[in-house]
């Protein structure tokens, strides 16, 4: 019988689940608080079933020999190592939309906050005052709403402010003018967004390109008044910079839920007459707590009983038949994805696919799933497998597959092409009999590139000097070199170059690449290899 911990606040219902489907559960909700005693018991456990509070670090993974799955019953995964768990064979689970209705709904909410600071009028009142020229507010009816994110719960807000008569401008890269026009709000680059809204509403992941996204650079562009309301992750505002803003009166006020360190024991904005603060309770409301508690169950169940795969970030979506020959061609199909993803910043309108020899005779739409994800991962770490198609064709984003039988010297080969309103873009790798994909085409130059963790792409006019630039950059900079890729089209034409580094590459080295003059693009590239 498998054995399940529940170390987070779950419902008793979720916890019925596993004892109806035949799981031994233990629901301990005290454990995910306790590092020590949880440490001292889950290798007694199959699954792991938590909310935010238990932090799943490599340390706990080691500790877990018997641990086969983790289900977090929410979207985000930040408090769970997903590298360690990929390399320990630990499946990563979450339900990616079970939450977004409740945390646009608590955003609209903190947006009314915002403008006629509710909570403040509300404690005055309560304290026998009655300040009614201190809570002058201002109506939401006519203003503009600035969307920074227009995914599945931007998406939703818009829909909320378009209710209450407001524009909406949105800043998304992968927002498209169709799906803009669909949802009602006017596509923006970020600088306009900043400079037009009135309130301004974050809906992004943290990621290395949305840290900080409002900083203080992103604030002196604001319109003076504007309000800012923050449910998304920790991290996309700066703190300090909003804090010093609300005090000389750019910022009219803000409505925060999320912070960089949690509990957020200490912040700069606590203490600001103009700001709401609430304690990461966006996605806490009795209907979404039960929704994402019951469906985690059912999936981990899933999982456990009959080795089904559901909403799994690092596992695809296939039969336990597919699984051993499709296993490399997944990773390949991911890592295109990636490559692509990570190159391209503006709205995608279609991704191509071509499977030509035997794997075209695959699950094709598995792979599918896997190279759109490595794609939208770029922007969205959280997207997996499952969400992935979902979220493609919400953004208006156009799948297409083309399968042909074997042509050319190799097997089989996939070949993914993203098309945007600026380019197409295009990458082609195999899988080698070894099991090791590698890339074996970029913009139609033939390469043999073995994929690693930490990789460099540049392009450059085929002259002299290229490789001992590249290496004489790396070497001063203490970047070992563990692969070396060049291809051109032809003699003085387009070249490119593909280096498989030890190490993430320091700026300085880009930047000293950068500054030779040689190169067109240099972009460093991280893909999953586990």
């Amino acid at each position: 019988m498998p054995k399940v911990l529940v170390s987070d606040k779950l419902s008793e219902t979720a916890v019925q689940i596993f004892r109806d489907r035949g799981i031994d559960v233990t629901f301990d909700p005290s454990l995910g608080k306790d590092k020590e005693r949880l440490l001292e018991v889950i290798g007694e456990y199959d699954g792991l079933a938590i909310r935010s509070a238990t932090k799943v670090t490599e340390k706990l993974l080691d500790a877990a020999p018997n641990l086969k799955v983790i289900g977090r019953a929410g979207i985000g995964t930040d408090n769970v190592d997903k590298v360690a768990a990929s390399k320990k064979g630990v499946i990563v689970m979450n339900t990616p939309f079970g939450n977004a209705i409740t945390t646009a709904e608590h955003t609209i909410a903190m947006m009314f906050s915002a403008a006629r600071l509710i909570p403040q009028a509300s404690a005055s009142t309560h304290a026998g005052k009655w300040e009614k020229s201190k809570f002058m507010g201002v109506e939401l009816t006519g203003k503009t709403l600035g969307l920074i994110g227009a995914g599945n719960i931007g998406a939703i807000v818009a829909s909320r402010a378009l209710g209450l008569k407001m524009k909406v401008v949105a800043y998304d890269p992968f927002l498209t003018e169709e799906r803009a026009d669909e949802l009602g709000v006017t596509k923006a680059e970020l600088d306009e967004v900043l400079e037009r809204a009135d309130i301004i509403t974050l809906h992004v992941p943290l990621t290395d390109k949305t840290r900080n996204i409002i900083d203080a650079e992103a604030l002196s562009k604001v319109k003076k008044g504007v309000r800012i309301v923050n449910c998304a992750r920790g991290g996309v505002v700066d703190e300090e910079a909003l804090a010093e803003a609300l005090k000389d009166g750019r910022v009219a006020a803000a409505a925060v839920d999320v912070f960089v360190t949690e509990p957020a024991e200490s912040s700069p904005l606590h203490g600001l007459e103009n700001v709401v603060l609430t304690p990461h309770v966006a996605a806490s409301t009795m209907e979404a707590q039960e929704a994402v508690a019951l469906q985690v169950a059912e999936q981990m169940s899933d999982y456990l009983l009959t080795g089904a795969v559901t909403n799994a970030l690092n596992m695809p979506s296939i039969t336990a038949e597919e699984a051993k020959v499709m296993g490399p061609w997944v990773k390949l199909a991911k890592n295109l994805g990636s490559f692509v993803g990570q190159l391209t910043d503006e709205p995608i309108r279609a991704i191509n696919i071509l499977y030509n020899g035997e794997v075209a005779e695959m699950n094709t739409a598995a792979l599918n799933a896997a190279a759109t994800a490595g794609i939208l991962q770029a922007a969205n770490p959280e997207v997996n497998m499952v969400s992935a198609p979902v979220i493609a064709k919400d953004r208006g984003i156009e799948v297409s597959t083309t399968t042909q039988e074997k042509t050319g010297v190799f097997d089989a080969y996939m070949k993914l092409t993203v098309v945007t309103d600026e380019r197409e873009r295009s990458i082609a790798g195999t899988v080698f009999s070894d099991g090791k994909p590698r890339f074996i085409q970029i913009k139609g130059i033939t390469i043999d590139a073995e994929i690693g963790a930490h990789m460099v792409y540049t392009t450059n006019e085929d002259v002299p000097g290229i490789i001992g630039a590249l290496g004489n950059t790396m070497g001063s900079n203490g970047v070992n070199i563990a692969n070396f890729t060049l291809g051109r089209s032809a003699k003085n034409g387009d070249a490119i170059a593909l280096l498989y580094v030890d190490e993430p590459v320091p700026a300085k080295a880009l930047s000293d690449l950068k500054e030779t003059g040689l190169f067109q693009q240099v972009t460093p590239l991280e893909f999953d290899v586990a």
